[in-house]
């Protein structure tokens, strides 16, 4: 074993180091689980079921990745150990090698007596394992050290981008409460006129939305949907005609049915699937790493597309809102009648699938956080220097559309998503009231309880009614007839 190997090894390194560094390690990731933990219990405490199960779906891709760095870190000596050719290894790299050799005498010989050294050494020690066969390892332990931090940045970087998303989501349709309390508050009133209220908001929210030839021509309805996005997405006359569609669909007669607060669930339902990370974006993320290509500036051009689809998908929910009103105002009913609303369906959303929409909503923060991510990883093991991180007119644009796409579709996408959506033909899971479900499921509970008890009950008295049959038989069987007299 040479110095180097005798200095990085444990058998020769101070205990207190090695102490030390365990003990800072357990008490960090003691404090994340305990913390983990207790965050756990408060959402429990104050029933917010769907956000708990976010956060264990959280806790489980943290497993994950954990679970690939240990994978890395138990079988690095092994892939280390994999040799491919060296003519393999020079294509497709991230970064072209600066070569200085100059095909001289003198340099040939000083190479060929470098090589004969170093496969001298090799037969001492394993680092150099490939270059005996004259080859190349297919992944260098520093190269996977390297992984590891990108593991890390990963994780640490999803968990502060879906916090924010949570955060952002929450507070724009909390700006949307008020309107709901002066809605409830108006129905509270005995004697108050509340359809004339509400019609009054209804006829500016088809003058907003519907009225004007030009506003059914498809093309300028879409660029106003899409430039509405950026403001007044939301208004009140929005609001209310879409809460009145909701209720007169699916809870007709309920007119206090608190629908910013099934909103607020429903924020939660689609935030428990926004955590996780599918399979496909897994698959994603390999073709991202597969396609960082010197020269190609992929991910320049990669920053491009959550930002083109968080438009798409913002014009899009805008537009539907639009032709909710328009096929109101074709009816020509809504003129007469002041309580008109309008009809949920799922036509108007693409492939008559609303949940389309809170995939791609995915797919766009999934890939904005990816992209910070590897920013993070390259400026933390490389440096701003490296060729990797490409030029400061390439990394600016991806640092602005990355901030534009997490604050958008956050704050301005996802709550409009979570309006809009409600006019498809079901309703989603937040329809009940987390009480109302610990209720439903204790009913169920207790009902099957009394259907197994009730269900053995029958088949104990049934098993106890064939033994009193197979007694009485047998019990016939041995009563011996009476001889008949001749």
């Amino acid at each position: 074993m040479t110095e180097e190997e005798l200095n990085n090894s444990l058998e020769y390194t101070p205990t207190w180091v090695v102490a030390g560094v365990c003990f800072v390690i357990v008490l960090l990731s003691l404090c994340a689980e305990r913390g983990l933990h207790k965050l756990g219990k408060y959402l429990k405490h104050k029933k917010q079921d769907a956000l708990f199960e976010a956060l264990q779906k959280l806790k489980e891709e943290l497993m994950l990745l954990g679970f690939i760095s240990l994978l890395l870190t138990v079988f690095q000596r092994s892939i280390s150990r994999i040799c491919i050719p060296s003519h393999v290894a020079t294509h497709m790299l991230p970064c072209k090698r600066e070569t200085d050799e100059r095909n001289t005498p003198a340099h040939y010989y000083l190479n060929q007596t470098i090589n004969n050294c170093r496969r001298i050494l090799s037969l001492v020690t394993t680092s150099d394992h490939c270059q005996v066969k004259g080859k190349v390892p297919l992944l260098s332990l520093e190269g996977l050290h390297h992984l590891h931090i990108f593991i890390f940045v990963l994780a640490v970087v999803h968990v502060i981008f879906c916090a924010t998303t949570m955060v952002l989501g929450r507070s724009k349709i909390l700006q949307w409460k008020h309107w709901e309390d002066s809605i409830r508050k108006d129905i509270g009133i005995p004697g108050k006129d509340r359809n004339r209220g509400e019609g009054a908001l209804n006829q500016e929210f088809f003058k907003e939305r519907a009225d004007g030839y030009w506003r059914r021509a498809a093309i300028i309805g879409w660029m106003i949907a899409f430039f509405k996005q950026f403001y007044g997405s939301v208004t009140e006359s929005d609001y209310i005609a879409l809460r009145q569609g909701f209720i007169k669909e699916h809870c007709p007669g309920n007119p206090n049915f608190d629908f910013h607060n099934y909103m607020m669930r429903t924020l939660e339902v689609d935030f428990r699937k926004i955590v996780g990370i599918s399979w496909y974006l897994w698959l994603f993320v390999v073709l991202f790493l597969l396609m960082n290509v010197e020269g190609w500036n992929t991910y320049f051009w990669l920053a491009f597309l959550p930002l083109i689809l968080l438009l798409l998908v913002g014009a899009k929910l805008e537009d539907i809102i639009s032709l909710l009103a328009q096929d109101v105002t074709q009816s020509g009913v809504h003129d007469n009648e002041a309580t008109t609303r309008v009809k949920p369906s799922d036509e108007h959303f693409w492939f008559n699938n609303p949940g389309i929409v809170l995939d791609l909503i995915h797919f766009i923060l999934f890939q904005n956080s990816f992209e910070f991510s590897f920013l993070f990883w390259i400026w933390s093991t490389y440096g701003f220097n490296s060729c990797i991180m490409e030029k400061w007119g390439y990394i600016i644009p991806r640092l602005v559309m990355g901030v534009i796409v997490q604050v958008l579709c956050s704050y301005s996408t996802l709550p409009l998503h979570s309006i809009v959506t409600q006019m498809g033909a079901l309703f989603k899971d937040g329809i009940f009231d987390p009480l109302v479900i610990s209720a439903i499921r204790q009913f169920v509970d207790e009902g099957e309880k009394s259907e197994r008890s009730t269900s053995h009950g029958m088949h104990k008295m049934m098993n106890n009614e064939s033994s009193e049959q197979e007694m009485v038989t047998i019990e016939s069987s041995q009563v011996q007839p009476p001889y008949s007299s001749s």
